[in-house]
């Protein structure tokens, strides 16, 4: 059994789990609305230890979402991702952030459809099936009334997450379902882990960097024009 240490940090939920194969040891979580990481991210790792009683030389491998989402929020959860796995020399594994929102959501007919706020009209998203295998690559769709209309006519669309809210006032088709309650969260991260780490399948810590599929743009006040 594989104790895993994982990180969310791709949203504004801040979470932290230890899992032992399937079990769960322990969970920190803010999922409030502002970004606490840089805050909390350490706190709750230092915090979860210890509900675990563990030390970090018994983990045996560090899990982080790896994106889309949040740019500063990825980047504070895999710098802390990859200093531990330097530290301890223990293997880094990367969940797709969109696949652990998809894992969530049981039990549904049709597709599912996570979605990250990307800002303006756009959302990160990518299409699923019910037992939560991937059929559309991960892409920033721009929200439109003809968003997922391929999907929305062969039956139920469940859409997941907080880039829904931009999709009420479009998407009118009674095929659509939305379900803001679903975040990520690092418990899906480690479940995810956990097969990744009985298939050895690792990243380079030295190289990985976060999927964050859109070019960061640097968002400037507005400046006094040069005389």
């Amino acid at each position: 059994m594989a104790r895993i240490l994982s990180l969310e940090t791709a949203s504004t939920n801040c979470s932290v789990s230890i899992y032992d194969g399937d079990v769960l040891l322990a969970l920190r979580e803010d999922p409030s609305p502002s970004y606490t990481h840089g805050e909390l991210l350490h706190v709750f790792m230092d915090e979860a230890l210890a509900e675990a009683g563990l030390k970090g030389s018994d983990l045996q491998a560090i899990a982080v979402s790896k994106g889309p989402g949040s740019y500063t929020g990825l980047r504070i959860g895999v710098a802390a991702a990859k200093g531990l796995c330097f530290a301890l020399g223990i293997p880094l594994i990367a969940v797709e952030t969109l696949k652990s929102m998809a894992c969530q959501f049981q039990d549904a007919s049709g597709v599912l459809i996570p979605m990250l706020d990307a800002r303006r009209m756009e959302a990160y998203v990518a299409v699923f099936d019910t037992k939560h295998t991937q059929i559309e690559p991960t892409r920033a769709e721009v929200i439109t009334s003809e968003s997922f209309s391929k999907w929305v006519e062969q039956g139920p669309v469940h859409l997941l997450g907080n880039g829904v809210d931009k999709c009420r006032d479009l998407l009118k088709h009674p095929n659509f379902h939305f379900h803001t309650e679903i975040q990520p969260r690092s418990q899906e991260v480690g479940l995810l882990a956990k097969r990744r780490f009985e298939a050895g399948l690792f990243e380079d810590v030295a190289y990985f960097e976060p999927f964050y599929l859109k070019d960061f743009i640097l968002q400037k006040k507005n400046a006094k024009p040069l005389k």
